[in-house]
């Protein structure tokens, strides 16, 4: 995944609209987004895997609380990221579940979660599962190896660094996507399994004939 935009409004300490354009790192590889304590690095984490996933970065928040308690009551929560995987341009839009005052008369109004993906050449996915389901079988990998992979400034990695070889080597395969490597070495086993049993075979046949013989 190669981020291009990230557009958040009322969302976290963000009172309005904040838009952030990745695309002048487009031609200079791997970039960092690093920063001090409260330079606002988790917000856009929590901005990009909730729009992904819908989940905050860290399990500590909770999605209800995603909204900006700055924010007007006529403006409108939400995480439009556009991105590109493998050639191709996609653009995801999510609003959190979150409560406001009414904009006419006393009391509260509810603004249910709601999501959008849409795919280039091809018909709009809508739905929180839906959507979710459809990025995790994009990028192969589901919201918990990704923020081992991605949320470094969460301590993440560090559970990547320490999780099972097992679960560590099966995020690793999808990120550098080395299962290709992976099918010729089960082939490759196969092909030795096959012969070991035909040799272990051959020899017993050799055994059996030996003891048959007579001088």
């Amino acid at each position: 995944m190669k981020p291009i935009k990230l557009i958040m409004s009322a969302f976290g300490p963000y009172a309005d609209k904040v838009e952030i354009d990745f695309s002048v790192f487009d031609k200079k590889g791997l970039f960092l987004i690093s920063g001090d304590t409260g330079a606002g690095k988790t917000t856009l984490f929590d901005a990009i895997c909730f729009a992904c996933y819908g989940k905050a970065s860290s399990e500590r928040r909770d999605t209800r609380s995603l909204r900006s308690e700055y924010a007007k009551d006529s403006t409108e929560s939400y995480v439009d990221f556009y991105f590109s995987h493998q050639g191709k341009n996609y653009h995801v839009y999510r609003t959190p579940q979150y409560e406001r005052r009414k904009l006419r008369g006393e009391g509260m109004v509810a603004a249910k979660e709601k999501a959008i993906l849409y795919l280039e050449g091809e018909s709009p996915i809508e739905g929180i599962k839906e959507v979710s389901g459809a990025i995790e079988e994009l990028l192969h990998i589901d919201v918990n190896q990704f923020k081992q992979v991605a949320m470094i400034t969460q301590g993440e990695f560090w559970n990547l660094l320490n999780a099972k070889t097992d679960e560590r080597t099966a995020i690793l395969r999808t990120i550098f996507m080395t299962s290709g490597y992976k099918n010729i070495e089960y082939k490759l086993k196969e092909r030795v399994d096959r012969a070991f049993g035909s040799f272990k075979d051959s020899g017993k046949s050799i055994v059996q004939y030996f003891n048959g013989a007579k001088a």
